[in-house]
């Protein structure tokens, strides 16, 4: 196979194992390799080009309900990030860009300067979170808190991972991403997202 063929083909399945499975970008990308028994050294595509995949594929398939879901998510996003707004929130992933689905996690950064203290909030709150570690926006090691909250209007219980940043890492978590926009917002921000999807 050509090797733009080959691009396409990897764009195609991996975009839509993100929108029919919720698969995070990298897992979808090695899922499509496999899928499509290419070589397990096959050059994959960069996640810009996996997320204009993945909008076509949500304008083609999935234009009647995903917008009401993206609502939804964001909905639930901006209720936890009000219930933990002394740690800076920040939406970021999906649910933040747009192409989220009802399958998507909500991806929230929280910084502080006591790294505990969200998870005081969160017994407060009586969530029940799980502490793991995950990959931060600089490729770094960070702690995350999940929990499973229930998404009314979709009747999904939504996995809701807040990444525990430090304080002073605010200033880089706002730069431009390639496509010049911001990669995360705040709650003013996931605000306006919500006005104008009305």
């Amino acid at each position: 196979m050509h090797s733009d063929h080959i691009l396409e083909e990897l764009l195609n399945t991996a975009s839509r194992l993100v929108v029919e499975e919720g698969l995070e970008y990298g897992q979808a990308k090695r899922r499509a390799v496999k899928q499509l028994g290419l070589p397990a050294r096959t050059a994959l595509p960069d996640n810009d080009a996996l997320e204009d995949a993945v909008r076509e594929y949500i304008q083609i398939f999935c234009a009647d309900t995903q917008p009401f879901e993206l609502q939804a998510l964001r909905e639930l996003a901006l209720t936890w990030m009000e219930r933990l707004q002394q740690f800076r929130p920040h939406l970021s992933g999906a649910v933040w860009h747009g192409t989220a689905t009802r399958l998507s996690d909500i991806y929230i950064g929280l910084f502080c300067d006591d790294p505990k203290s969200p998870e005081i909030a969160l017994i407060n709150h009586n969530a029940r979170y799980e502490a793991r570690e995950v990959t931060g926006f600089h490729g770094e090691t960070v702690s995350a808190l999940s929990i499973h909250s229930l998404c009314t209007p979709l009747n999904e219980t939504v996995g809701v991972h807040l990444m525990i940043y430090d304080h002073d890492d605010i200033r880089g978590a706002l730069q431009s991403d390639s496509k010049g926009r911001r990669p995360r917002g705040d709650i003013a921000a996931v605000k306006a997202l919500l006005e104008n999807q009305l």
